[in-house]
């Protein structure tokens, strides 16, 4: 897709239902985030999330997505990189993982026949020109050990395209991202308002489903409690 200029959807979701119907509107990508240990399972950090529940979710996903490539992150909270990402891959569906690691942990992941989405980040301040240097270099790197996607966060208008002509590889944004990316990686879950916490703020959104969800379980409550007949089964 990068070398023909189409741009690459990818969507976060962490359930059977949302991962079908993410596929059924033609995402390419369907990537199960660590961020399903705070928006699932309850979580303070995402660093908590275990690989358990990685499983438990990634498990879902696969069984939901028939076209899109699914990917699964691998948690920071595992003691060996690789066999977490071969129980992700063997146990749990995925067909990639993610994963933010030096080259030569990418390389054994790619030794031991895992295909692997690398992961960057922009630089939070400091010398602009030398932080542009060493994030081609890096990319460049993570490429040359093996990476089959880069994510690339926080990339920014000017260090955004440069790293993506660096690379061959498709440069995909998620947090900062922009149209100077191949494509883009967003959370469904905050793409539509899938969460409680959508309910009280005015975040520019696809939809708002929270609040959708809200007066409408709101109204079969109001129907229980009135004595009416419910709507549906």
């Amino acid at each position: 897709m990068k070398r023909d200029g189409e741009k690459i959807a990818a969507a976060v979701v962490y359930d059977f239902p949302m991962a079908r119907i993410a596929d059924r509107a033609g995402v390419d990508i369907v990537s199960v985030g660590d961020s399903v240990g705070v928006n699932i399972w309850g979580h303070g950090a995402e660093e908590d999330v275990t690989l358990e529940e990685m499983l438990v979710v990634c498990r879902a996903v696969h069984r939901g997505a028939t076209h899109a490539l699914v990917s699964c992150d691998v948690p920071v909270s595992v003691g060996n990189v690789v066999d977490a990402a071969r129980a992700l891959i063997h146990d749990g569906g995925a067909a990639m993982v993610k994963v933010d690691a030096d080259p030569a942990t990418i390389h054994a992941l790619v030794e031991a026949g895992i295909p692997v989405w690398a992961q960057v980040s922009g630089p939070a301040g400091g010398d602009r020109m030398q932080a542009l240097a060493d994030l081609v270099e890096r990319a460049q790197a993570l490429q040359a050990a093996g990476a089959s996607l880069l994510d690339f966060r926080h990339s920014g208008p000017v260090m955004g395209p440069a790293v993506a002509k660096a690379v061959a590889i498709p440069v995909i944004g998620g947090l900062g991202g922009g149209p100077w990316l191949d494509g883009r990686v967003r959370a469904i879950a905050n793409a539509i308002g899938y969460s409680a916490s959508a309910l009280d703020d005015e975040a520019d959104r696809y939809a708002n489903v929270s609040r959708v969800a809200l007066e409408a379980i709101g109204s079969y409550a109001a129907d229980v409690r009135a004595g009416r007949q419910i709507r549906g089964k």
